[in-house]
C-alpha cells in the first residue's frame, strides 16, 4: 500500500503506555482473540469479563514505543485519514454529514465507553463513544500466529471497524439490537453475522474509493485484505481452536462469506450492494 509521506488523521488519541500491562504473554492474547471471534456477543459484556482486578492495572510510566510501533501508529493514522476522506465524500454526495470517529491507540488496557478495553480483545468499535480501539501489538499477533502479513491487511482491519461506525451513523446497529430482543442465542448470532459481513462490505467500498481518489493500491494489496478476511472467519478460527466447527455459534461469518462481501464492496463501490440483511 502506498502510504508514506501522505497526510495523517488528526482524530487519533495516543494512550500508549498509559494503561495496564499486558498479562500472560502472547499465548494468552491469542487465546482471548480467538475466544472473542468465536463467541461474539455484546462487546461491553465481553470486555468486562476480561477486566483485570483494579489492583493489577497500573500506569506503565516506563513504556517507550519502539520504532516499529511508531511506524505502525503513523501508518494506521494515514489509513484513518483515508477512511475519513472517502466516507466524508460518500456522505456528502448523499446530502449527509459524516461525524468522524476517533481512533484510540493503547497498550495493555484503557477505558472505553463500552467498558474496560483490553489488548486481548483485539481491535473493536464502541458505538457509545464512537471510537475505534486498537492495541498495535494485535497486528504482530496477526502476522506471527496467522501468517497474515502486509500493510493492506492491517488497513482492512481498521476499515472494517470504521464500517461499524458507518452502521452506527446509519442507525443499523440500533435497529439490529432492537431486533435481537427476545430472540434465541442462535438467532442473535445470525444477526451478528449480517452486521459483521456488512462491515466487511463497507471496508471493500473504502478500498474502492480510496484507490480512485488517491491511487493507494500496489500489486497484491487486495489479496492481503482477502487473506486477512479469510483468517478471521468463524469456521477457520474454530478449526484452529477446536478442530471442528459449530455453525450455530458463528457470529462473524465464514471465511468464504467474509471474502465474498469484501469483494462485493470493492467491486461495486456502492452501499446499496452491501445489504446483508
Amino acid at each position: 500500500m502506498i502510504w508514506k509521506g501522505r497526510e495523517e488523521s488528526s482524530n487519533v488519541e495516543d494512550r500508549r503506555g498509559s494503561g495496564g500491562p499486558i498479562k500472560g504473554g502472547i499465548g494468552v492474547i491469542l487465546i482471548a482473540v480467538i475466544t472473542y471471534f468465536i463467541t461474539g456477543g455484546d462487546i461491553g459484556k465481553t470486555l468486562n469479563v476480561l477486566i483485570n482486578n483494579e489492583d493489577s492495572i497500573s500506569n506503565s510510566r516506563s513504556y517507550k514505543p519502539t520504532s516499529e510501533s511508531n511506524e505502525q501508529a503513523k501508518f494506521i493514522s494515514v489509513v484513518l485519514k483515508d477512511t475519513e476522506d472517502v466516507w466524508e465524500k460518500i456522505f456528502r454526495d448523499n446530502n449527509m454529514r459524516y461525524p468522524k470517529p476517533k481512533l484510540v491507540l493503547f497498550t495493555g488496557s484503557t477505558k472505553s465507553g463500552c467498558g474496560q478495553a483490553q489488548s486481548e480483545m483485539g481491535p473493536f468499535y464502541c458505538p457509545i463513544d464512537q471510537k475505534v480501539y486498537i492495541d498495535l501489538s494485535f497486528f504482530n499477533e496477526l502476522s506471527n500466529s496467522y501468517g497474515v502479513k502486509g500493510d493492506f491487511a492491517r488497513a482492512y482491519v481498521l476499515a472494517h471497524e470504521v464500517g461499524h461506525h458507518i452502521q452506527n451513523l446509519l442507525g443499523i446497529l440500533k435497529r439490529v439490537n432492537r431486533q435481537k430482543m427476545g430472540l434465541s442465542k442462535v438467532e442473535k448470532n445470525r444477526l451478528s453475522i449480517r452486521v459483521e459481513l456488512q462491515a466487511d462490505c463497507f471496508a471493500g467500498i473504502w478500498a474502492n474509493h480510496a484507490q480512485k481518489m488517491k491511487q493507494i493500491l500496489e500489486v497484491g494489496d487486495i489479496d492481503e485484505a482477502l487473506e486477512a478476511a479469510s483468517s478471521v472467519g468463524d469456521d477457520t478460527l474454530q478449526k484452529r481452536a477446536r478442530g471442528y466447527v459449530i455453525p450455530d455459534s458463528f457470529t462473524h461469518g465464514t471465511s468464504q462469506q467474509r471474502i465474498f462481501w469484501f469483494k462485493r464492496g470493492f467491486e461495486s463501490g456502492n452501499i446499496k450492494y452491501c445489504n446483508t440483511f
